[in-house]
């Protein structure tokens, strides 16, 4: 893709809305479901309710109805347009939960219903890339748009910080992963990714292969810090994306 590395245009700068009044910003991305694409994005975005406390994330006190979806345009890399997609019918929520999880799962899945002149660069849960091996205190990055700002353009930016837990275990019984990451607001929603440049890379399982180009792999979806006063972040995981993927 040119010499923009792959994921910076796989994220998505999301504005939550009610009627057409911003009330804030994350980040989502595209997967392609048994139904057609989808964006996934925090459950918090979608409500614009604080995921434990259930207060609104808003300082006005609204509650969006709404996604403004910045999408790449159709064969034109480094141009951007926005799609209004819809959160309720009626009063009726269109996003879809976990089968399981329900709304304990920081993550959801929204039909996209505008996509004219658009561009898709989906992530698949079910086969997230290269077996890059990614254990404690290897790098990951999360893509995103923190504070609503973006890297040019709407070019996501990389906050890259380290994995925290080992990968077969499972934060506060949930499929989440810790990173310890200075990520911040807007970036609830964000993939997160181990990204090498090429050349020899760690593989799963022992050992190494020489790549001539970069690599990378899909970690999950990233839903905010443990709290305030840490840099530790949550990570839904990709099997648990996979599974609400089987249920659309």
């Amino acid at each position: 893709m040119a010499t923009v590395a792959q994921p910076s245009v796989q994220s998505l700068l999301v504005q939550m809305c009610f009627n057409g009044t911003q009330l804030g910003s994350g980040t989502g991305f595209v997967v392609i479901g048994p139904k057609g694409p989808v964006l996934i994005t925090n459950r918090h975005i979608a409500t614009g309710r604080h995921q434990e406390t259930g207060k609104p994330l808003s300082g006005t006190g609204g509650i969006p109805n709404e996604l403004i979806i910045w999408h790449n345009r159709r064969a034109k890399l480094g141009e951007w347009l926005a799609k209004r997609e819809p959160l309720y019918a009626g009063e009726a929520p269109l996003w879809r939960e976990h089968p399981k999880l329900g709304a304990r799962a920081d993550f959801v899945a929204l039909a996209l219903t505008q996509l004219d002149d658009v561009e898709l660069y989906p992530y698949d849960p079910a086969n997230p890339g290269a077996a890059i091996a990614v254990g404690p205190a290897d790098s990951v990055s999360v893509i995103g748009f923190p504070f609503g700002l973006a890297g040019g353009g709407l070019f996501a930016i990389w906050a890259t910080g380290f994995l925290a837990t080992e990968p077969v275990a499972d934060f506060a019984d949930l499929p989440v992963s810790l990173v310890d990451c200075r990520s911040r607001q807007g970036q609830s929603g964000s993939p997160v990714v181990a990204y090498r440049s090429g050349g020899m890379v760690a593989i799963e399982g022992g050992g190494a292969s020489a790549f001539s180009g970069p690599v990378w792999r899909f970690i999950g979806v990233y839903s905010g810090r443990v709290n305030p006063e840490s840099d530790l972040g949550l990570v839904w995981k990709t099997s648990a994306l996979a599974e609400l993927m089987r249920a659309l």
